[in-house]
Parts: structure tokens; sequence; C-alpha cells
């Protein structure tokens, strides 16, 4: 079995080839039951989720057929590591041969998770950003904010990324880092000055109260919301859902776990019938992507257990071809 590190997971994958690797995955399918959401209380701070997430399918990382994987990936969200400068997410990722079940490989799960969630909204983005889009917005500066910049710069033609945080320190730590690897970044101050001007619109938050202020939303805007992954959390307000072509990346998890689509659902804000598509049917042509240069268009992810067993066996193989 390989111990795979997180270097290690930057090595194998490209956030082009990632992208592809989740297109022909969605494409395909996979049997991804819902993921087991669990509260994990604490007699003080914040409760602690635990996620776990298996997929298991007979595709490779090209998409042909062969003796299939079984993967599940475990994750912790503790909110309060941040107060200790600790990553608020945690996990591991674990691939089994799909015939006989032996251990192929133990993943880092924070990397593998930074790398497919931000290429699932680049590969939506491809099907629902405008092609000139070339302003990104990420809003919050965590671990997932460059990784969501680099993956909409790889399909987008980006010239100016400004990063916006609560703190300003850290948006600009994240832009600095970005700078110096060549991205055209920078920290930007007022959020609702920058949402009036940005192309896409990218949020990986777990804020409750809205950030993104549709009234604010210009034209042609696509928005990418990533954080929120449970009902309570929000990071658009009712105004952004009612302007916007809204798309998910499953039904089942975005309607049952994400509070910008749960929430709206509950008041009727949002029809379920208004939800246009998910990944499965943009990739597979069932249904349509952007139809126009004016229109908002909004995507909704949860991430799918399908993201990371794809993501898990391009890493896999790419590191076993190596040795």
């Amino acid at each position: 079995m390989l111990t795979i590190s997180a270097a290690e997971v930057d090595q194998a994958l490209t956030f082009p080839g990632l992208v592809e690797t989740l297109r022909t995955a969605f494409r395909d399918g996979a049997v991804q039951p819902v993921r087991h959401h669990h509260a994990v209380e604490r007699p003080d701070g914040a409760a602690s989720t635990l996620l776990l997430m298996p997929a298991w399918t007979d595709f490779n990382a090209a998409g042909s057929s062969a003796n299939g994987h079984i993967g599940v990936k475990i994750v912790t969200v503790s909110p309060d590591n941040n107060a200790i400068a600790k990553p608020a997410v945690m996990g591991l990722y674990l691939l089994l041969d799909g015939t006989t079940g032996e251990p192929e490989a133990l993943i880092d799960g924070q990397r593998l998770t930074q790398w497919r969630t931000a290429c699932a909204s680049a590969l939506a983005a491809s099907y629902l950003a405008r092609k000139d889009a070339s302003r990104l917005l990420v809003i919050g500066a965590g671990a997932l904010s460059s990784f969501l910049a680099k993956a909409h710069s790889a399909i987008r033609p980006i010239r100016s990324i400004r990063i916006w945080n609560r703190t300003p320190a850290n948006a600009e730590k994240v832009a600095a880092a970005l700078r110096a690897e060549g991205f055209p970044a920078n920290a930007a101050g007022d959020l609702e000055a920058e949402l009036g001007e940005a192309d896409i619109v990218s949020s990986a938050t777990i804020s409750t109260t809205p950030l993104i202020k549709g009234a604010l939303l210009k034209p042609g805007t696509h928005v990418d919301l990533v954080g929120g992954f449970t009902p309570e959390m929000r990071e658009s307000d009712d105004d952004a859902i009612v302007r916007a072509r809204v798309y998910v990346d499953t039904r089942a998890g975005a309607t049952k776990e994400a509070g910008d689509i749960v929430q709206p659902l509950a008041s009727g804000v949002l029809k379920p019938e208004a939800i246009v598509a998910d990944l499965h049917e943009l990739t597979r042509g069932e249904k349509g992507g952007r139809q126009s240069d004016s229109e908002i268009t909004l995507f909704k992810s949860v991430g799918a257990a399908l993201e990371d067993l794809a993501a898990g066996i391009a890493v896999y193989e790419a590191l076993n071809a190596r040795q």
C-alpha cells in the first residue's frame, strides 16, 4: 500500500488534467451513497463534524474499464482549530482494489479535497462562466482559496484575482503567495464594490450570514459557492438565488446539506424544478449550461464522493506508474 503525502498529491496532479478527469467521472458515474454526516459534540467549544464519504466504480483515471476501485474519505471539520493555527478540515483517503478490497493507497485527505473541490468548481465554470471571464473574486482566505484561484485560472482567461477575507492580513497572505507563483492576485478591501465588478465570484467560507448580495452582481456573473456544507450555513442571499440560473454538483447532496439551496427551497424562494442541472447532466449534455453572456449563473458545491474517488485513482495511478 502506498502512503501518499500532500506534496506527492501536488506532484501527481495538474488543474487542467484533474478538471478533465472529473468531467469523465461525472459523465460515466459511480456508486456514491449520500455521505454520512455526524455531529461530534464537545463539552467546550464548537462541535466538530465527522464526514464519511464512500464510493466505488469500475473506471480508472483515463475512463477506461479496469478492475475498479473502492474509496472512502474520512473527514473532520473542527471550527475551533482556526484559533490554534490548525486547519479546520482534516482528513484521509483510503483507496482499495475494487475486486479484492486490498488497500492500495492511503492519501492525504486534506490535499486531495482541496484539489478535487477546486477542480469541481472549475468544471462547473467551464459550462457556466462566460468564455471571456477575466476578473475573479475569491471570498475567504482559508486553505482552499489559492486552489480555487488556480483552478479557475486554468479554464478561463483570468487577468485579475482579488482575495477578500474578514481579516485583511489573511487575504494579503494568500494574495502574496499567489503572486509569488506568477498569478495576478491582490487583497480586496470593499466586498460590496468587488461583487459589482467580478466576472466570477468563488466563495469558500463557513459563514451562516450571506456574504454575496445578489442585488450587487452585474449581468453575466458566475457565482461559485463552495464553503457552506450544512443547512445552517449560507454564503449567498435570496436575491442571488432569484436572479440566477441555479446549478448544483449533485441534487441529492445539495438539496439536503447545502444551506444556500435548502433554505431557499424551504421558504419557497427556490422551486425544486428551478435547479437547472447537476454536474452529471451537464457533462452528459442532458441539460444546458450558460445561455447568454448577460445571465447570472450560480453553482452550489457540497462535494461528492465520486470526486474524491476519481482524484484518488488519478493520484494513485500517476505515482504507481513512476515506481
